[in-house]
Parts: structure tokens; sequence; C-alpha cells
């Protein structure tokens, strides 16, 4: 048979990339890359904790150089791995073909680093030499497959572990995976037609007047609205940063929040609103924008990260801990007891976040702001990226 159907080109139903674009078979081909290690990932919630999770991927690619990686999501996260070559095939939860083909494929590695009964499911029943994380027993409950697991999953059961624990995220997912930590970054690669769509934005706005454009993510969608500040905390630091002639602001959201960032852009007509209504890909192109970033825990917050912005992030009901800052995140906690209860509702009158003082966040801001003015690099990489 001429097909190297070991390559990590091989479609099975098609032209590789290769045949299409050069017109060249197996025999003939200078591509070939047969694969040694087939590793599945399964991780389908939330998308900022998908995106997050793309960071255990360097690691990946470094101990198994000649791998190929598929990664199972749901659909809401698909966007997330384009332009990323580091995984090269991406399934989709909701698809009807997703689990037939998961119960015929063996990999050589699985990995599942969330304690969800909907994804264990799938992961019990995937075939695989080797499991890291989580599957579901005869009984329907999670249970580690390797004792590195065991720590993450005890933190989700016991409220008091969690807010003991002091390892980042990054951290413990490398570990569940007996992978080197070294911090690698987020995986987020914007596409040339992405770039073009931040560059249009940038050039009808005149975002060349200001220094420094400072972007506000002002919600944190339906189910954790206690990740997000509140609106009267906005007017204030808006108010404070109206003196700031030098500085654009930027406002971010999804359709949640819609009603807040309108009332904002009534309010402050010289905030610039970068819409709600953006997919998810042109969500990020614009976020790439700004130099420093406002948010609460949320998708923002990991792909600021991953855009290697400053940021500064608001905590109160989620870890702090967590987060992994690579040296750019500044991280604003409030002096409250009951931090990191990950409760949806709160029976404060006065909650964590609302302790949070406007005067607080702006000396954060003005902190980062006279750093990247006194960069000498700032100005000329800023002027590049954008012109």
């Amino acid at each position: 048979m001429i097909l190297k159907t070991d390559c990590k080109y091989f479609p099975g139903n098609k032209p590789c990339i290769h045949s299409k674009n050069e017109k060249i078979i197996c025999s003939d081909c200078n591509y070939y890359e047969p694969v040694q290690n087939k590793i599945l990932i399964i991780k389908l919630d939330a998308t900022g904790d998908v995106l997050r999770t793309t960071s255990l991927l360097p690691a990946l690619k470094e101990k198994y150089p000649a791998s190929y990686i598929t990664w199972v999501t749901r659909k809401n996260a698909e966007e997330i791995f384009r332009n990323n070559k580091l995984v090269d095939e991406v399934l989709i939860f909701e698809d009807n073909g997703t689990l037939p083909r998961l119960l015929v494929e063996k990999f050589d590695l699985l990995i599942h680093p969330d304690a969800s009964p909907v994804s264990a499911s799938l992961a019990s029943v995937v075939m695989a030499k080797e499991k890291k994380g989580y599957i579901l027993d005869e009984f329907g409950k999670i249970q580690p497959v390797n004792e590195d697991a065991v720590e993450w999953l005890e933190m989700g059961a016991f409220d008091q572990f969690k807010k003991e624990n002091k390892k980042t995220y990054q951290q413990i997912i490398h570990e569940i995976c007996r992978l080197d930590y070294k911090r690698d970054e987020i995986q987020l690669i914007l596409s040339e037609k992405e770039i073009e769509f931040k560059k249009k934005f940038y050039n009808e706005n005149r975002l060349d007047r200001f220094d420094i454009i400072l972007g506000l993510n002002t919600g944190a969608g339906n189910r954790w609205q206690y990740k997000q500040w509140g609106l009267d905390r906005y007017v204030e630091l808006i108010e404070m940063m109206k003196a700031q002639s030098n500085t654009g602001i930027l406002l971010y959201g999804g359709p949640e929040e819609k009603e807040r960032n309108d009332f904002l852009k009534n309010k402050f007509p010289f905030l610039i609103d970068t819409g709600t209504g953006n997919n998810l890909r042109e969500f990020f192109a614009l976020l790439d924008l700004s130099d420093i970033v406002l948010t609460g825990d949320t998708m923002a917050l990991h792909a600021a990260t991953a855009l290697k912005k400053q940021v500064i992030c608001l905590f109160g009901p989620t870890s702090y801990n967590e987060i992994e800052d690579y040296g750019r995140i500044a991280k604003i906690i409030p002096q409250h007891d009951c931090l990191i209860c990950y409760k949806p509702r709160c029976d404060f009158k006065v909650t964590c976040m609302g302790e949070i003082k406007a005067e607080t966040v702006y000396e954060s801001i003005m902190n980062i702001h006279r750093t990247l003015l006194n960069d000498k690099n700032f100005s000329a990489n800023k002027m590049s990226v954008n012109k």
C-alpha cells in the first residue's frame, strides 16, 4: 500500500494538505512524520479554564516531540485552538461522530484534569495505555486514576483545602500529568486576519492619540455575578481616570455586559466601547489593543494573560493563589474572612468584591502606567505593532 497511515498529516478520508498543495503521494513525500505517541486531552468546561489548560501543551510537546495531540472540548471553546500548532486535532463533544470514534480509537496517553462527571464518563470509556486525571466508577463517582490527581480532587471536596492551597492551577495540572512545570504560557495566537481586524479598530478610533490604553472588562457572566466589581466602583474609577488625558479607556464584555457597558458609555461618552456582540476570536483581537487590562477572575483574565498584557485582577469568591501571575498580573485581594467561597450568591450586605475601593484600583493602574511610560522600548514596540 502506498499510503502511510501512521503519518501525522494523514486525514483518513481525503488528501493531506501536502498532497493537495503539491500533488505528491506518500512514496514521494518529504513531509512524512510518523506518530509515536497518540495523546488525548479531554477538557470541556469552562471556556476560560479550557484556555488556561493549554499551558500544558509546551511541556507535553517537549516530553513527547513526535506526538499527535487530540483535544476534546465543547463547541463554544473550539475557536480557542485556531492557529494553535501544538494541537493536531480538535473534536467537539456535542458532535454525533465524536463518541463513536473515541470508542474505537486507541491512545498512548489520556489526560483528563477535570473532576467533572460528564467528561469523566468519557475518560472512563476511552482506550488508552496510560491515563492521568479522573474517571467515573461504576457508582457514578469521580475517581483519581493516579496518586498525583488526589490533591486536586480533595480541594474540590473540602473548602478548607481549597483555601489553604498555594499552588497555581497550572502547577497542579502539570503535577497531575507528571510534567515538568516551567511556567509555560497559555497558548493563544492571533491570525493575520485577526490582527488586521484589531488594527482597523485602532485606526478608526484614533487610538494612536493615547500613550496608554486601559481595558475594562466589566463583567463576569451570569453564573458568577459576585466575581464582578460593582458598577458604582467603575464610575468612581473612571472619574479618577478622567485626569489622565493620555490614556484611552476601552470597554470589553459579552452580551451579558451590554447593559453595564451601555450605562458607562452613556455616562462617560469619551469611553470607547469595543462592543458586546463580538465572537470569541474578535474579542481576543480587540483585547490585544489594551496595554493594561482590569478584570475579574474570568475568561478575559486568561486571554489577557495569554496575550501578555499587564493585568490587574480583582479577586473575591475564587482562589487568587490558583492564578499564575507570570510576573504580569497585579492581584487585588480584599480583606474578607470568607474569601474563596465559590458561591454564586452571597448573603453579605457588602460583598468581598464590594470591599475593593476604586482608589486602590486607581493606584494599581497608575503604578503600571508609570512603569510602562518609563520603559524605553514600550513606545517603539507599541507603534510597530499597531501601525
